[in-house]
């Protein structure tokens, strides 16, 4: 037991960080049409520096780059496969928050033609990524196939271009598998595929709004499992994969709540990542007990630190925890990291750049503690 020398490391993050100030100046300014595409590109580059010198400094073994370039964690990465279309309609989720309700509004998509992929999605946001890392391994988030299907369900997809489904789902993983083959080749080790569906399906009230639209909310994780397996089993041998799930991060609100118990067993047992990054930070995300199907060659990163406040959390409290965990899972196979982004949307959630970074501090405190 020790230090890990590949992902998941024992002190690592979700992905996306709060956006500076300059940077929203500048995409307000491009949007309102008075700072063209070369000058916005400029104010993310000198963004994205500062970040992973950020992260470096703080002693994070991986860096990203705060999904800088993204207004959506997820949605920025679908509407670019082929076959998927933005729609007039609105996707709406409610969101809730220790202040009462909300709302995560995005534009409705279509899949209207064979799913596809035309070319490495995010490709130039790795390359300068790479480009800027000096200590830390560049990690890449992307939405998992789960949220293509998740977000529209089974209405979104034109049954003149897939009267069989079963070629949509054939044709959905060998896009991802492709991407992936693309990222491998521009020298990306460390990617990360975030599904906030296998956590939300845990949640009875999520299964109920799917089966409402016709869906099998019972069984549908089987169905995203095996869809996942099938684009990750051709990746490289030194390619590290994993999975982040959340119940939902916008403006420090959520969608879902309850444990892992509904998924645990298939998704731990069947899932072929290296890695799971697990929320854990409060009641609304259940006990360690769905742990205990964890397999012996598979990291489990334990998200107890909170993105969703800026309050510090206390470090024995963390360690308490940790040893709860370590009674369904070895220590070893144990890492720590924040419960999800600082910034799954570009509007962030609500605390401060200090907080953020003092959290990050944290987790590398605490992992250093706990795992020399």
């Amino acid at each position: 037991m020790g230090a890990r020398t590949e992902p998941p490391f024992r002190a690592d993050h979700v992905g996306s960080l709060l956006r500076p100030p300059a940077l929203l100046r500048a995409r307000a300014e491009h949007a309102a049409g008075r700072l063209d595409a070369a000058a916005l590109r400029a104010a993310e580059d000198a963004a994205i520096r500062e970040a992973v010198a950020m992260q470096e400094e703080i002693g994070l073994r991986a860096a990203t780059d705060g999904e800088f370039r993204r207004t959506s964690w997820h949605m920025d990465f679908i509407y670019q496969l082929g076959g998927v279309s933005q729609t007039d309609e609105r996707i709406r989720v409610r969101m809730r928050n220790d202040a009462g309700a909300g709302e995560f509004v995005a534009a409705g998509l279509a899949i209207d033609g064979p799913v596809r992929l035309e070319y490495p999605i995010f490709a130039d946001h790795f390359r300068f990524l790479a480009s800027v890392t000096t200590t830390a391994v560049p990690k890449l988030t992307i939405p998992s196939p789960s949220m293509v299907h998740y977000r529209g369900g089974t209405a979104a997809i034109d049954r003149g271009v897939y009267p069989d489904l079963e070629q949509f789902w054939a044709d959905l993983s060998a896009a991802y598998a492709a991407q992936i083959r693309a990222l491998a080749e521009l020298g990306c080790r460390y990617l990360q595929l975030d599904d906030t569906s296998l956590a939300y399906l845990n949640d009875p009230a999520q299964r109920a709004q799917l089966a409402a639209r016709g869906e099998d909310a019972e069984h549908v994780h089987l169905r995203y499992l095996r869809q996942l397996n099938a684009a990750v089993a051709d990746r490289p041998r030194d390619m590290r994969i994993t999975t982040h799930m959340c119940r939902g991060n916008f403006r420090s609100s959520w969608a879902a709540e309850g444990g892992y118990d509904f998924v645990a067993e298939a998704l731990f047992g069947e899932l072929d990542v290296d890695g799971f990054f697990c929320e854990f930070d409060d009641e609304r995300s259940g006990g360690f007990a769905p742990l205990r199907f964890v397999p012996p060659d598979k990291q489990v990163v334990l998200g107890l630190v909170t993105t969703k406040r800026g309050r510090l959390e206390d470090p024995d409290t963390l360690k308490r925890r940790i040893d709860e965990a370590a009674k369904y899972v070895p220590l070893d196979q144990l890492c720590l990291s924040p419960q999800c982004g600082f910034s799954s949307t570009v509007e962030g959630n609500a605390l401060s750049f200090a907080d953020q970074a003092a959290k990050l501090r944290l987790v590398v405190q605490v992992a250093q503690e706990v795992w020399g």
